[in-house]
C-alpha cells in the first residue's frame, strides 16, 4: 500500500529548484577537487568506500583509506551557517537532523573498519581544506 503523496516543498516553483540542486561536481566540491589535485594527489570521485555501505563520499583514496565527504551548510546543519528554512521548517528541521544523525553514523561505521573521514564544509576555504586534506592522507601514506 502506497502512503498518499506529501510535498516536501511549498509549491512547485521551489520544488523545480529543489531538485535542480546537484548532488555531485557543486561549484565548492569542484574547487575542493582542483585544490587537491593542484597538490599532487590523486582520488576517486563518488565512490563508496566500503561497497556494502550505502553512502558516498566525495574524494576517496582507497590506499590509504581515507574518504572525504564535503557538507553543504544547509543540508548539515553548518553550526556557523545553517539558517532555518521559513517554510515548512518541521520538515526541514527532521530533514537536516536525519542527514547529520546519518553523517555521525557514517563516521562510525568507516572508522570502525578502518578508515580516516574528513569532513569539509562547503563555506570553507578550498586551498586551505586541501591542506588539511594532504596532511592527512600524506600522514597515513607514511603507515
Amino acid at each position: 500500500m502506497s502512503r498518499p503523496y506529501e510535498p516536501w516543498a511549498s509549491s512547485a516553483d521551489v520544488r523545480v529548484r529543489m531538485q535542480g540542486n546537484r548532488s555531485r561536481d557543486t561549484r565548492p566540491e569542484l574547487a575542493l577537487r582542483r585544490a587537491i589535485h593542484a597538490r599532487g594527489l590523486r582520488y576517486r570521485v563518488g565512490v563508496r568506500p566500503l561497497p556494502s555501505l550505502r553512502r558516498t563520499a566525495d574524494l576517496v583514496f582507497t590506499r590509504c583509506k581515507v574518504a572525504v565527504f564535503l557538507d553543504g551548510c544547509f543540508w548539515h546543519g553548518c553550526p556557523e551557517h545553517h539558517s532555518l528554512a521559513a517554510t515548512n521548517s518541521s520538515f526541514w528541521a527532521e530533514k537536516v537532523r536525519k542527514n547529520r544523525d546519518r553523517d555521525a553514523d557514517t563516521n562510525r561505521r568507516l572508522a570502525d573498519a578502518g578508515w580516516l573521514v574528513i569532513r569539509v564544509w562547503e563555506h570553507e576555504d578550498p586551498v586551505i581544506a586541501a591542506e588539511r586534506v594532504s596532511a592527512l592522507v600524506m600522514e597515513r601514506r607514511k603507515k
